[in-house]
């Protein structure tokens, strides 16, 4: 059989009719227009879309082109009558000047986007630099444990001693406190990002602030670095402790700890540290970017001196904010006052007198002090470590934190001896595999449990006079469990 081609390449159609001459022996040839110029491929599809013939593929030269269809197969036999479809497709880039002028827009483009990031970067150093010289007196506050509290302590030292001051913390629940003693959440879109630090001096420079508290927000030592030399700048330099937490990032010893929170230390200034083991890698650290350290000693604060804070604080987180207060030329006594008065942090260890249908319980928050040497002291401030004292430990786990769980767990049943321990949180089987010294029968694993269920069962094992201390992480179900208590708690 001989078939004609006729029909025309709109959307594809093509007939093939029986009876007429086969195109390569004289008759009609059906033509499809082609690009003028680069790569294409045109091919020939019956009705069931199986490929028949490719007619045209590869680079074609610059110019009007045209390919024909001899009603073959791609063997070489007639195709039967009937309808047929073409493809044709073109090449990602045409012929080589195309090429070129479709790069060239391409680089033009991202060298415009480089300049326009680049220029845009300038703009915000030099608009934060202009902000930044506003506000003359700048502490940053760093370390392992207790920066929130010291924190709020010396914005609150600052403030009496009339220094007009806006402070930040940072953690679980971070808090911007305003200049007229306020306070406010700081809300976040996203993960935590030192970029905020910005937004916070801006704050500080519009309610006309002399003196602004920042506490580091960073943990990896390269943006520990950042945070001080390129947006704070500080003029004092605060260096809480060097305890064993972070180890991930800032380990795995704690002379490297040491090390990365010694970024901070502020240039040809005055670092303050209540650091006692390090304190000689600090003060190094302090002389090598032209500042003096000074070591605060917790013996200047005297029980007196801390019976009217409201919550348990300690002494050389007082004895600290004091010596950076003086330094900033306010009285010691009016600073101390001060601090009395300040709204402890989320964190800070508290003892809550809740009300249960069983009777009254106390509940000792001690979920922020999360390495061992912070946990255990806390314990043994707490009174907890004397014979015959009665104690239910409440451990918030966290998946993301399951190095701290490994790094605490063996406190449990040796050092921190309790009569249950409710795990609460997230992998928490883990966590009790992890308790070798403890009696499985002890364990109580409320994995998973809200907060309500969460109290009731930890309030049953309690007898009289015990007291519940919250320890771990109060990220997660640990805020929420805080929250609960403070909503029962008896005040005086």
């Amino acid at each position: 059989m001989t078939a004609a081609a006729t029909g025309s390449f709109a959307g594809g159609g093509l007939f093939l009719s029986p009876g007429q001459p086969n195109p390569a022996r004289g008759g009609a040839v059906l033509a499809f227009g082609l690009p003028r110029d680069g790569a294409a491929t045109l091919r020939v599809f019956d009705l069931a879309g199986r490929l028949v013939r490719t007619l045209v593929e590869g680079d074609r030269p610059a110019g009007p082109g045209a390919a024909a269809w001899d009603g073959r197969d791609e063997g070489g036999r007639d195709a039967p009558a009937g309808v047929y479809f073409c493809r044709l497709e073109r090449g990602r880039f045409g012929d080589p000047q195309t090429r070129a002028r479709q790069v060239g827009g391409g680089v033009r483009f991202i060298v415009l986007l480089l300049a326009a990031v680049t220029l845009l970067g300038v703009w915000e150093t030099a608009r934060h630099r202009l902000t930044r010289r506003r506000i003359p007196l700048r502490v940053h506050v760093n370390g392992s444990r207790g920066k929130s509290s010291v924190t709020r302590l010396i914005a609150a030292g600052l403030q009496a001693g009339g220094i007009r001051t806006c402070a930040k913390t940072t953690g679980s629940a971070a808090r911007f406190l305003h200049a007229d003693g306020t306070e406010t959440p700081v809300v976040r879109h996203g993960s935590p990002n030192i970029r905020e630090q910005l937004g916070v001096f801006r704050q500080a420079a519009a309610e006309g602030a002399q003196a602004l508290v920042l506490e580091c927000m960073a943990v990896r030592p390269d943006l520990q670095r950042t945070c001080e030399r390129d947006i704070v700048n500080s003029t004092l330099g605060v260096i809480t402790n060097v305890r064993s937490d972070h180890l991930e990032v800032q380990g795995p010893r704690l002379e490297d700890v040491a090390r990365s929170l010694s970024q901070t230390v502020p240039a040809r200034a005055t670092l303050f540290t209540a650091e006692d083991v390090f304190a000689g890698d600090l003060a190094e650290a302090a002389r090598r970017r032209g500042s003096a350290c000074r070591v605060a000693d917790p013996a200047t604060v005297t029980p007196a001196d801390l019976a009217p804070f409201r919550y348990v604080e300690f002494a050389e987180n007082v004895a600290l904010a004091l010596d950076v207060c003086v330094a900033a030329g306010v009285d010691r006594r009016r600073a101390l006052e001060g601090m009395w008065g300040v709204r402890p942090d989320v964190g800070a260890l508290e003892r809550l007198r809740v009300a249960d249908p069983a009777g009254e319980l106390v509940f000792a928050n001690a979920f922020a002090a999360n390495d061992p040497e912070s946990t255990a002291r806390i314990w043994r401030t707490l009174g907890l470590d004397a014979p015959g004292s009665r104690s239910v430990i409440l451990f918030n786990n966290r998946a993301d934190r399951m190095r701290r769980a490994r790094d605490l767990a063996p406190l449990l049943g040796t050092s921190m001896k309790a009569d249950h321990y409710v795990l609460i949180g997230q992998g928490t089987s883990q966590l009790a595999d992890m308790m070798r010294a403890v009696p499985r029968e002890r364990i109580v694993d409320l994995g998973g449990a809200g907060a309500a269920e969460i109290w009731t069962r930890t309030a049953a094992l309690c007898g009289p006079g015990a007291t519940v201390v919250g320890i771990g992480n109060i990220g997660g179900i640990g805020m929420d469990v805080l929250a609960l208590l403070r909503e029962r708690e008896v005040r005086p």
